[in-house]
């Protein structure tokens, strides 16, 4: 398998090895299996690394992808390039215009601060494992452990975390197994068995996502929108 390795401990996607992983889960696990089967591999989904990347997840927090991304591209609009000192130019008043809540401007202002202060070196996450990854985000204010697994999921593309507490993960695996939807810990549960490979069954349970979701949008009355990862 085609995997790019950076260190002993820490192994991550390419195109490749995403296909030949996704098949090899397939051949284990049938609910899986259908997905592969109906919807083909999943999309890489990979985003740059870096703290536009970081601040955009924070954005996706608890709200629709879409209204994220809309908040995002206003704040890409009005000052071009997502950089820490760029950000830390806008007042409450003209974040809050952009579309931050109170609660995601302070955020936004604490990362910012971080990374020009040297308390985060978000090029260094490069060469930890995954839990010190999460560690190091999640010193920061606003950044859980959703925000983090997805960093380490689509940003630095590692290839065995399953983001905690991802509703659209649940709501596929309820679907696709018919077995009740099941909560964060449980859902982490059921991931075990799709190791080392739970970025890429997490892929797939997207991939499954969406496509319903798109099958669903072209039913006659229903409003076509589906949300990219």
């Amino acid at each position: 398998m085609s995997i790019v390795v950076r260190n002993n401990d820490i192994r991550t996607l390419n195109p490749a090895s995403l296909d030949i992983a996704a098949r090899s889960l397939a051949e284990r696990d049938p609910h899986l299996n259908t997905i592969y089967e109906a919807y083909g591999p999943p999309p890489l989904w990979d985003r740059e690394p870096g703290f536009a990347t970081l601040l955009k997840i924070i954005l996706e927090q608890q709200v629709s992808l879409a209204s994220a991304k809309a908040c995002f591209d206003k704040l890409t609009a009005r000052i071009e390039v997502v950089l820490p000192g760029n950000v830390l130019k806008l007042d409450d008043l003209e974040l809050k215009k952009i579309g931050f809540s109170r609660q995601k401007a302070g955020y936004a202002r604490h990362l910012s601060e971080a990374v020009l202060e040297g308390r985060i070196d978000l090029d260094h996450l490069f060469h930890l494992p995954d839990d010190e990854v999460r560690a190091e985000l999640m010193k920061l204010k606003g950044i859980g452990i959703w925000t983090s697994d997805i960093y380490l999921l689509m940003a630095l593309l590692r290839q065995d975390v399953m983001p905690k507490g991802d509703i659209a993960l649940h709501t596929a695996w309820q679907k696709i197994s018919g077995e009740p939807k099941p909560n964060y810990d449980e859902f982490q549960v059921i991931a075990e068995k799709w190791k080392p490979f739970r970025s890429v069954a997490a892929r797939l349970l997207w991939h499954y996502y969406l496509c319903e979701k798109a099958l669903l949008a072209k039913q006659p009355g229903t409003p076509l929108m589906v949300e990219p990862i």
